[in-house]
């Protein structure tokens, strides 16, 4: 759906439903819905060639008419809606009471009442649309509006090749430059010079990768100081947030860190660095003032050898971060043009050397234009890249027209911004209004996959005529295409799979303008800004950047009526008028903002009551302890955020009425649900964090026939509550991701492992096991040797109580060819060497196995192929007892794909100081040549004692 279109795409299937005899219209009524259902069927599919052709390419006429259609079809699905909650709403089933048949009857009577009226209401405004929809065009008729032919938009990359950028592919940025970065930061040396506070600021204009560097470099050099922090600025920063990430960053975390105004903040800073050697980088800094006071906060001088990097876009900023003689400023040069080909074709072309010859002139003439800027490159080989078939040349040739006279220095803003608004025109119409939702959010906001996913749902941007089909399963596809598109930037990527990223400033710049003109987001930022009385915005992002601004409460009351969507981001709560006055809404995100019982705002929570529309409530972290019973009015509601919200331990009753809910999430909440609650979710998908104390609340789980994510916490050990849960699970046959969990873990039998070996057939979907209860392999073993291929599809498992591994398991689960997580940790181990074999765990990205003392973890030598991180443990009195191999671990010359880490706990429980020290020294010497220097982590249990002597016991 693209944005011109409105709500055209929920809009039609919701003018079908009305025509079904449920809602008994009159034939007249029913005549009039049909034609509306018709005519804006073929205005949907002309808007979405509307939508196709650059805004400023379309004739004016042409855009009139889309805007008038477009807000006329916000009208009508408010009035169907409207409609379909009041007559639907009327009917539907409430709680059993005690109250007599003559209550119940008098309330059938009132409904029945109520949906006469209504059916009144909808025809004479079904009546007044179709006059309206008329009037439109005839309007487009005489004035002879054509919309221009268009060429077919460049295809999605079917095979989604490129789910997330991999750093390494910014070819030229790594290398040479970083070591040049790193010269300047030298961390080597003796010199009393190389104790004092350096700093190094790296500046550049937008899109050449200054940020990607500089957290390359922050990744690879950060294990060398105490502490470290890395933190965003942008153009309009609140500087106590600003502070507050640096220290929570740095590993300080305070419960009273928003109390504190900027200079107490400085002052615990001051204090937490006072004997630390620390590395910060700051970035993305745009004033010179606002850099002053930044830097007033690291003026302590304590002589360790920290080190503070800045990135900023402006010459004289650089040249301010950078005041003393020991300080340098680095100059981002673009890539060279071997570099820019090789970046080119590696995102398009199978190898960097496959470029076809027929397509060697345009490379090269795109590359000119694209001046050596990785954003631009990249940008624009993702709108190329064709997946198995080729594009056709006169798409590189459009493309090329279209790009201007080329990048330099002088003019990077107006050029980069047409290379931009390239990459978005060729995005399907779909994900154009996906990508324009973004502006939703604050600048250099780290945004979540799965929350974004859901609001994009409830929105209506993700629809399907297959109702069969989960619409989060669509909009992930959606989010990776993007993804593919390099329109977004991953930030946290982890098993393949991209769980939150960034927008690019100058994308987000190119977007806000696109949402401005279209009307699509109105950005209120606490600035004395306030919405139009004129305004037909339909969706409000409320950001108050500064805390100590007292920005004015909104008081538009009309165009309040219109809004169908609201994201709040605290402080901005302080300026939201009563919820009960948003007529049509149906997203409201509240994440993070205070609604405690001492939060000093105005605001009920009882009146989202009158949202009746809603479909998406997000009360993440919102420190809520209840939650009213009016939020049973919400019968369409979707999606119930809750999460991390410690105090909240009850839900109300009324929940009963969420039939329609997909996503309920109670991770970190005390909520145990109310009897006969569960039952009646029939569509939910996704139940995260439910914590279950009865056996009745085990066995309704059986009735969420549609699940496909469950984390469940057992209140207590009870036999009872797994024999319910385990009849359950027997009837979710959708079931992909299952978490398992108990509250007494310490006192966790057994038994619930043991039944589920015995009774559970794990479906062929499963893709995600863990559990953080006791369990014996038998169990996996058990599933993996009788139903081999209902495994088949299993990514990550995480077992971490597990009594014994012995070398059969791990033959056993090595053998599983999807498996890309594993995390295992023994309690009670018996077999001093287990062998890591080289013909298991091919597809294994992240390997954490924890044997404790008892036992040496050995790796054949290509052993682990694919593997990016590893964790495992080392008894160091074990490997020095046995055998002639000592501390030869099989790490030398192995894990060629390690990149992110490798991390060793090594047991020193009954070894002495020199066996222990000897065992980190040979884990160190193992990598020290290891090709991709990943990040080492070694920790010893028990610490040795400094001191200690080398014949002495740990």
């Amino acid at each position: 759906m693209n944005i011109v279109t409105g709500a055209m795409g929920s809009l039609i299937p919701k003018l079908g439903e009305l025509l079904v005899e449920e809602y008994k219209l009159h034939k007249r009524v029913k005549k009039d819905v049909e034609f509306l259902r018709k005519e804006l069927e073929s205005m949907h599919a002309a808007l979405i060639k509307v939508g196709e052709v650059p805004r400023d390419k379309l004739d004016r006429q042409v855009k009139l008419w889309a805007d008038e259609v477009r807000e006329l079809s916000y009208d009508m699905e408010d009035v169907v809606d409207k409609f379909l909650v009041r007559v639907d709403g009327s009917g539907i089933e409430q709680p059993h009471d005690n109250s007599g048949r003559f209550k119940e009857l008098k309330n059938k009577m009132i409904g029945l009442f109520k949906k006469g009226k209504n059916h009144h209401r909808i025809a004479d405004a079904v009546k007044e649309i179709k006059e309206q929809l008329q009037e439109v065009a005839a309007r487009r008729d005489r004035n002879k509006v054509v919309v221009p032919n268009l060429i077919e938009p460049i295809a999605i990359d079917p095979c989604l090749r490129a789910l997330y950028a991999e750093a390494t592919e910014l070819v030229g940025i790594y290398g040479k430059r970083d070591q040049e970065l790193m010269r300047l930061l030298s961390m080597e040396g003796d010199d009393a010079s190389e104790k004092r506070l350096k700093k190094v600021s790296v500046v550049g204009f937008g899109g050449l990768g200054k940020t990607t560097l500089v957290r390359a470099v922050y990744e690879k050099i950060k294990g060398d100081f105490d502490c470290w922090a890395f933190v965003s600025v942008g153009q309009n920063p609140d500087m106590k947030k600003v502070f507050r990430d640096i220290i929570i960053d740095l590993g300080n975390p305070h419960s009273d860190l928003v109390m504190l105004d900027a200079n107490q903040l400085i002052k615990k800073l001051h204090e937490f660095l006072e004997n630390q050697r620390y590395l910060v980088i700051i970035d993305d800094v745009w004033d010179e003032k606002i850099w002053e006071g930044i830097n007033f906060a690291f003026s302590n001088k304590n002589n360790l050898g920290s080190r503070l990097i800045t990135t900023t876009r402006i010459v004289s900023v650089s040249n301010s971060c950078c005041s003393s003689n020991y300080d340098s400023v680095y100059q981002m040069e673009p890539l060279s043009v071997d570099d820019s080909r090789r970046l080119f074709c590696k995102r398009i072309f199978p190898d960097e050397n496959g470029c076809p010859n027929e397509f060697e002139q345009v490379s090269r003439d795109i590359l000119k234009k694209c001046g050596g800027v990785p954003l631009a490159i990249i940008t624009i080989a993702s709108a190329l890249a064709g997946g198995t078939k080729m594009k056709p040349k006169c798409e590189w040739d459009i493309l090329l027209q279209s790009l201007g006279s080329g990048l330099t220095e002088d003019n990077s803003l107006e050029e980069m911004r047409r290379i931009l608004y390239f990459s978005y025109s060729n995005l399907p119409s779909h994900l154009k209004t996906c990508l324009l939702y973004l502006c939703m959010y604050p600048e250099d906001s780290e945004i979540y996959r799965d929350r974004l996913i859901w609001k994009w749902v409830a929105e209506g941007f993700v629809h399907h005529e297959n109702q069969e089909n989960s619409m989060y399963l669509l909009g992930l596809n959606y989010f990776n295409q993007l993804i593919n598109r390099s329109m977004i930037q991953p930030t946290h990527a982890y098993r393949g799979e991209v769980y939150a990223f960034r927008v690019h400033d100058m994308v987000m710049d190119l977007i806000c303008n696109l949402s401005h003109e279209e009307k699509f987001v109105n950005l209120l930022v606490g600035n004395g800004n306030s919405m139009s009385s004129q305004s037909n915005y339909r969706r409000l992002s409320l950001q108050n950047r500064n805390e100590d601004h007292q920005a004015k409460p909104l008081t538009d009351i009309k165009s309040m009526s219109r809004v169908r969507s609201i994201t709040i981001f605290p402080p901005a709560i302080k300026v939201m008028p009563s919820f009960s006055r948003f007529e049509v809404l149906r997203v409201l995100d509240l994440s993070g903002c205070n609604l405690g019982e001492n939060n000093n705002l105005q605001l009920n929570l009882k009146d989202v009551g009158h949202l009746i529309h809603l479909r998406y409530l997000g009360l993440e972290g919102t420190k809520i302890s209840k939650l009213p019973a009016e939020i049973g009015k919400l019968q369409f509601l979707e999606v119930l955020d809750l999460q991390n919200n410690r105090n909240l331990n009850e839900l109300p009753s009324t929940v009963y009425n969420f039939r329609r809910l997909i996503y309920l999430n109670l991770v970190f909440c005390q909520v145990v649900p109310p009897v006969c609650v569960l039952q009646n979710l029939t569509s939910v998908e996704v139940l995260r964090g439910i914590l279950v104390s009865l056996n009745i609340i085990a066995q309704e789980i059986g009735n969420l026939k549609r699940l496909r994510e469950l984390d469940i916490c057992f209140r207590d050990d009870s036999l009872d509550l797994y024999e319910g849960f385990v009849k359950s699970l027997c009837n979710l046959h959708h079931i992909k991701s299952l978490i398992i969990d108990c509250n007494s873990r310490e006192t966790a039998s057994f038994e619930l492992m043991d039944l589920l070996g015995e009774r559970w057939v794990p479906p062929v979907h499963l893709c995600r096991f863990k559990t953080y209860m006791p369990s014996q392999l038998s169990a996996l073993r058990g599933w993996i040797q009788r139903h081999p291929s209902h495994l088949s599809n299993l990514s990550e498992l995480s077992l971490t109580r597990v009594k014994e591994v012995q070398q059969d398991d791990v033959e056993i689960i090595g053998g599983l060819g999807s498996l890309h997580f594993l995390n295992i940790k023994s309690t009670h181990q018996t077999q001093r060497l287990l062998i890591i074999p080289a013909d298991g765990f091919r597809s294994m990205v992240d390997f954490q196995l924890d044997c404790g003392s008892a036992t040496q973890i050995l790796f054949e030598p290509g052993a682990l192929p694919r593997a990016e991180s590893v964790w495992f443990s080392l008894g160091a009195r074990v490997a020095k007892e046995d055998g002639n191999r000592g501390f030869d671990l099989g790490l030398q010359g192995n894990l060629l794909s390690l990149r992110d880490y490798l991390s060793v706990v090594i047991y020193c429980g009954g070894a002495r100081v020199g066996e222990a020290k000897e065992a980190e020294a040979a884990v160190r010497h193992a990598l020290d040549a290891h090709p991709n220097h990943p990040p080492i982590y070694i920790e010893m249990r028990p610490r040795i004692q400094e001191g200690a002597h080398d014949d002495g016991f740990v």
